[in-house]
């Protein structure tokens, strides 16, 4: 079940990234879940130590990890524009 409830929580906050980072027209569901996923390992690696909590990965479901999480995302969007497009927009 708690692999479930990660798949969904890591597609919306996937989803958000990509609206933040407007490339929501590019992705799809699947996408969307994996940068979600991928996002909270690389927020767990560089921000959760900052803000001393842990990441949707790590079964830590509090608004903290689910900040770290989305910023994560967002930080792996802006990676991959950096290398596809020349900028992070």
């Amino acid at each position: 079940m708690i692999f479930i409830i990660w798949l969904v929580v890591g597609g919306v906050l996937g989803w958000l990234a990509s609206l933040v980072m407007k490339t929501d027209a590019e992705q799809g569901m699947i996408l969307n879940v994996i940068v979600g996923i991928v996002g909270a390992f690389l927020g767990g690696w560089l921000l959760s130590p900052l803000f001393g909590t842990g990441t949707i990965n790590s079964d830590d479901f509090s608004l903290t990890s689910l900040l770290v999480s989305f910023l994560g995302a967002v930080i792996l969007l802006a990676i991959v524009n950096l290398f596809r497009r020349g900028k992070a927009r």
